[in-house]
């Protein structure tokens, strides 16, 4: 009764946990504009872009070092481990004297950020996958990550005004308070990691052969594919939720109705995460992932046309919709193709990958924000990148094995770790 009760508690946990990351996706963006408007440490946007970087540097390592680490010590250490680092960074976010300290901090921040998604993906998927639920598991927990960036899109018409942006970097820690103790006392360790780890494996050992598995036994063609897909998603989610307000002002609209298209965007996204996941556990994850990334393009290209007010807002809520699930499907791909004793170093890899699409996302917007071109041209070229992701992910071909897992079709099957089946 306790470890069906403990149980009960992974989902809401991890659930909140990709809350607060999704806080941070967006704050920064909320609070440029009131940056660049204000000129405080004579911020530029060149300034801004270089802050952002910053920041999705860190997430870069922390994805990529999270997900190694997560399969060697297991996934409730190292979602603990990511929102106190990111959380106490945050924090500290809101005291910081010059932009070099404020980088110096969102890049700190970046590295628990960094590995807090793949790791509660993870830890979910694996206690939802004997539930007939798994491809629906990382778009219930992706939809903390847009209620979070609907929440800070609200907070910043509500706060900055009255209280100023340091607030909102004090309003995106303080939860962590409760959600730490939390989820040490009731966050449970995923049976699957426990059953592969049962056998001493040296923790060296164990991160070279989780790693070295991502490129063996027919998974390279999808390992690869999978890197491409999210590199080109994160360059979408992160290039439209940094810029997309100051792109919005460059197109003449005010900062409140800039902020309230960030919100119609991540709104989308939460109704997509939840009409993804149902789609796909009919469907599939391969076709699904293919149609919503088409969906993406077809929508972010609508952008560049006039519309009236009603017509933006309805164009804005479905690029949201399609654009941030496709992400989403993406990363339950990976958790359907990999086995349970790499699945985190698999999932880790391609998010850490893919920050450097979202590193390449801001300096795209950045570039064309300087260049006074990024309305239209901005969504042109976040339409070709929806295009080209759609072409990566058609490249993964899977066909279900008899105990439900994907198999990679390019090149051998791969070797898949049951319960019970003592595969290492």
């Amino acid at each position: 009764m306790e470890t069906k009760t403990r149980n009960g508690w992974v989902r809401p946990l991890c659930w909140t946990a990709v809350l607060l990351d999704g806080f941070d996706l967006v704050v920064l963006g909320v609070v440029l504009p009131v940056l660049l408007g204000t000129r405080i440490w004579g911020m530029t946007p060149a300034l801004g872009t270089l802050i952002s970087t910053v920041g999705l540097v860190g997430m870069t390592i922390g994805a990529l070092t999270i997900g190694t680490v997560t399969d060697v010590i297991g996934r409730r250490k190292a979602l603990i481990l990511s929102v106190t680092a990111f959380s106490a960074f945050t924090l500290l976010c809101a005291f910081a004297p010059s932009a070099a300290m404020f980088a110096t901090l969102r890049f700190l921040a970046g590295l628990g950020l960094g590995g807090c998604l793949p790791t509660a993906i993870t830890l979910v998927t694996e206690h939802q996958a004997g539930r007939g639920r798994g491809p629906s598991a990382s778009t219930t927990v992706m939809t903390g990550y847009h209620v979070g960036a609907v929440l800070t899109a609200l907070l910043g018409i509500v706060f900055i005004e009255p209280f100023g942006w340091r607030a909102m970097f004090i309003a995106g820690a303080l939860p962590a308070l409760v959600l730490v103790p939390l989820m040490l006392k009731y966050l449970p360790e995923s049976a699957s990691f426990q059953h592969v780890h049962r056998a001493a494996t040296p923790p060296a050992r164990a991160g070279r052969e989780a790693v070295a598995g991502l490129f063996r036994g027919g998974l390279l063609r999808a390992t690869l594919a999978f890197w491409c897909t999210t590199f080109l998603g994160l360059m979408l989610v992160f290039g439209l939720n940094i810029w997309l307000p100051q792109i919005m002002r460059q197109a003449g609209y005010p900062l409140g109705t800039a902020l309230a298209l960030l919100l119609a965007l991540n709104l989308g996204a939460v109704a997509g995460m939840v009409a993804a996941g149902s789609l796909a556990n009919r469907r599939g994850l391969h076709r699904s992932t293919v149609c919503w990334f088409l969906g993406a393009a077809v929508f972010l290209a609508l952008l560049v046309v006039k519309l009236p007010v009603p017509g933006l807002y309805t164009v804005i809520f479905f690029a949201g919709f399609f654009v941030f699930s496709a992400q989403a499907l993406t990363y339950g791909y990976t958790q359907q193709i990999y086995p349970e004793h790499n699945r985190a170093t698999g999932l880790g890899w391609t998010a850490g990958i893919g920050r450097l699409g979202a590193i390449c996302g801001p300096l795209l917007g950045g570039a064309m924000l300087s260049a006074g071109i990024a309305y239209p041209w901005g969504f042109y070229a976040f339409s070709a990148i929806g295009l080209l992701a759609a072409g990566a992910i058609a490249a993964v071909r899977t066909r279900p094995d008899r105990g439900g897992h994907g198999v990679a079709r390019s090149g051998a099957k791969p070797s898949f770790a049951r319960p019970g089946s003592g595969a290492r």
